[in-house]
């Protein structure tokens, strides 16, 4: 199979499709692997690189787009990117559709089979392809929430460990998975006051016996949240509704409970964001300010450390990638249901009911749109 990897064009994307021995895997699998040039110069992954593994480099964008079989992304196409798609093209990188429907109405018109990274499972119910880049933002999340809280940023001046003496930051995460379970790891080892809040009994269980009195868990309510909003410095939104858009947790009316300069980092707004005043914002302008709040809520923060990024990615994308070169896109999905739940878009269809549900259109599920 040819397979396509086109240089990132999103503001301050700096990650890369797949990294040199990714595409030393794919070619050892008897396929042809393009890069276009510079793709992922500047985390170091030349084009020298690229070649020793096998690739061809190739001068522009078109040029991949035109000829492979398969593109293989990290974020979500440009207008321009989806333009470019070819009908039964395969198209493999996140997606993020149910918040995005100019995406949604390109993608189902080039008559594309687009695979999301975010919906593909695994047995446990998890989101393996997302996880690397969920530990990555939530980790993220709190380094940009302290810079943010610096009085140079706009922020209230706390530092988030705090000084003998002088009490810490006092964080909430809301949201107990993978992000807000990294965000609260990176929390406490700055020293802050932390505390989640998750609906999920067993999954609050499970992460105070991870880290004891380490930090708080609560149950959320919207009384709870309200409570826990009136003492914090720094709110982490990290809800996630796997495909759909992301539940509104918290209103502009609530965010008056907070103090002038605390800070709200909204991880959720690839899916349209946990907080009602949220809105995307790039890494060249990532934060605004919203009666007092400031807010922080790029749409690709893991692009702001890209080459732990690209590495994480490629590790957890790769054998997916693999199976649908091997098999073919039909094949690689019909054996694989957990694959499966990744089709967000075949052949002019919609085949993930969260996307068709949010944004009007027919569900057709996902074997039957391959089958017919």
């Amino acid at each position: 199979m040819q397979i396509g990897v086109p240089k990132e064009i999103k503001n301050h994307e700096y990650r890369i499709g797949l990294t040199p021995a990714g595409v030393r895997e794919l070619v050892s699998h008897g396929h042809q692997v393009m890069v276009e040039r510079d793709g992922g110069k500047l985390i170091g992954l030349t084009d020298e690189l690229f070649e020793r593994a096998g690739a061809e480099i190739v001068p522009t964008p078109e040029e991949i787009f035109k000829r492979a079989e398969m593109i293989i992304k990290v974020k979500e196409p440009q207008p321009n990117e989806c333009k470019m798609l070819n009908e039964g093209q395969i198209l493999y990188t996140y997606l993020h559709l149910a918040p995005d429907p100019e995406q949604t109405r390109l993608l189902v018109e080039s008559g594309c089979t687009a695979i999301a990274y975010e919906t593909v499972t695994d047995r446990h119910g998890a989101l393996p392809l997302l996880t690397p880049m969920s530990e990555v933002a939530g980790r993220m999340s709190i380094q940009a929430g302290a810079h943010a809280l610096e009085r140079a940023q706009g922020g209230s001046g706390v530092l988030l460990g705090g000084v003998p003496g002088v009490r810490p930051a006092q964080v909430v995460v809301i949201g107990g998975g993978v992000v807000g379970l990294n965000a609260a790891r990176m929390a406490i080892g700055m020293g802050a006051d932390v505390t989640i809040l998750d609906r999920s009994l067993a999954r609050l269980k499970y992460i105070d016996e991870l880290f004891g009195d380490h930090l708080n868990t609560i149950y959320s309510t919207e009384e709870a949240i309200d409570q826990y909003l009136i003492r914090s410095d720094l709110v982490i939104g990290a809800v996630l509704i796997p495909g759909a858009a992301a539940p509104k947790l918290v209103s502009r009316e609530q965010l008056k409970l907070m103090d002038p300069g605390s800070v709200v980092v909204d991880v959720a707004i690839d899916q349209g964001g946990c907080f009602e005043t949220s809105k995307a914002t790039t890494h060249q302008n990532p934060t605004y300010e919203v009666d007092g709040i400031i807010h922080y809520c790029v749409a690709n923060m893991p692009g702001a450390v890209a080459r732990t990024s690209t590495f994480a990615l490629t590790n957890a994308t790769l054998a997916y990638a693999i199976k649908l070169a091997n098999q073919g896109p039909a094949s690689a999905m019909l054996s694989d249901e957990h694959l499966l739940h990744g089709l967000n878009v075949h052949r002019g269809q919609v085949t993930y009911e969260a996307v068709a549900h949010d944004l009007g259109y027919d569900y057709v599920p996902a074997a039957d749109a391959i089958q017919g």
